[in-house]
């Protein structure tokens, strides 16, 4: 059954890169972020939003996995159509008032658009009914983290040639020079948190859910490019909260299931990644993938929370026993 998420989730996710520029800085011409007090690398919040659009985008075509924020996409005119078709679903439309007809809107693109369901949006971008609403701003219950790499890193400029040229004017040059900003490897780590209280205003569901694990499992399978060519989702670390109560206490469990049995700094502090021995710099995956540990067991796992190694095929589980 196809309901909207009861349990809350806080997930850490591992990914690497090879030779590729994971996120490029547009203010600083394309260079890989790089967060200047620590020299370790960064990828926003937004860029891995922009992986689980694409994937929706490529692989379901159900109208109700719609994107909002897609390339060549005018959202005004997105809004301006919820309002008129959700005004003509209202019961007494000819009499609405402006915060009924904002609310139906929000509803509607809530429900026609995966994104704003998954991540919100800001809506209030024309001047009609949502403009300077409390409808005209969503938060959406899966918030991403900035990802920070694991270890310092160092940015490459490397230039290339190109055995053509673009203009007339530059015939006789019989080729041009360009630049790649490349990272030589990285591991970086992200952090997200999935929450049913926000789940119930935008109507995020178990499906929803589903098919967010399944985009986030294969977000870089499918963007390979000239920039990205080599990255890879090395780990996902699903903590889902249950309840720490006897099943037959089932709205005690429902209630301790959406606030959150453990901390979630806690649940992400017991797995730790470190560079294998005598490393001074990583090179490869292989530098960090013996010293990736989960602390966390059957015997110590907090009570009420569920560990799924979503990385791992078929996924595993480890709740806590006695």
């Amino acid at each position: 059954m196809n309901t909207i998420i009861t349990n809350r989730h806080d997930i850490l996710i591992l990914f690497d890169v090879t030779n590729g520029n994971p996120n490029g800085d547009p203010d600083a011409g394309n260079m890989p972020r790089i967060d200047p007090t620590s020299n370790k690398g960064l990828v926003s919040d937004v860029c891995l939003k922009r992986k689980i659009r694409n994937y929706v985008m490529d692989f379901c075509k159900d109208n109700r996995f719609d994107i909002l924020v897609k390339q060549g996409n005018i959202i005004n005119n997105e809004i301006t159509t919820a309002i008129t078709d959700a005004t003509e679903t209202l019961p007494n439309k000819g009499k609405s008032t402006d915060k009924e007809k904002a609310e139906a809107a929000m509803k509607w693109l809530c429900n026609k658009f995966y994104d704003v369901r998954a991540f919100g949006g800001v809506l209030s971008t024309g001047k009609d009914v949502l403009q300077g609403s409390a409808f005209g701003q969503v938060r959406g219950p899966v918030q991403f983290t900035f990802a920070r790499s694991l270890d310092p890193i160092t940015p490459l400029d490397i230039s290339i040639t190109r055995c053509a040229v673009t203009k007339p004017e530059d015939e006789k040059k019989e080729r041009t020079m360009g630049n790649k900003h490349i990272v030589p490897y990285a591991l970086y780590a992200a952090k997200v948190y999935v929450s049913p209280v926000f789940a119930e205003r935008t109507g995020f569901t178990d499906d929803d859910l589903n098919l967010f694990f399944e985009a986030l499992q294969y977000m870089f399978t499918h963007d390979q490019s000239a920039a990205r060519a080599e990255m890879t989702v090395r780990g996902i670390y699903d903590f889902e909260h249950v309840g720490t109560q006897d099943p037959n206490n089932a709205e005690q469990n429902k209630h301790e299931a959406r606030l959150g049995c453990y901390h979630a700094h806690k649940l992400f502090e017991g797995i730790t990644v470190g560079l294998e021995q005598g490393k001074t710099y990583p090179e490869s995956f292989n530098d960090y993938k013996d010293n990736i540990v989960c602390a966390w067991a059957e015997n110590n796992l907090p009570k009420g929370v569920v560990l799924h190694l979503r990385h791992e095929q078929p996924v595993a589980s480890i709740r806590f026993k006695p």
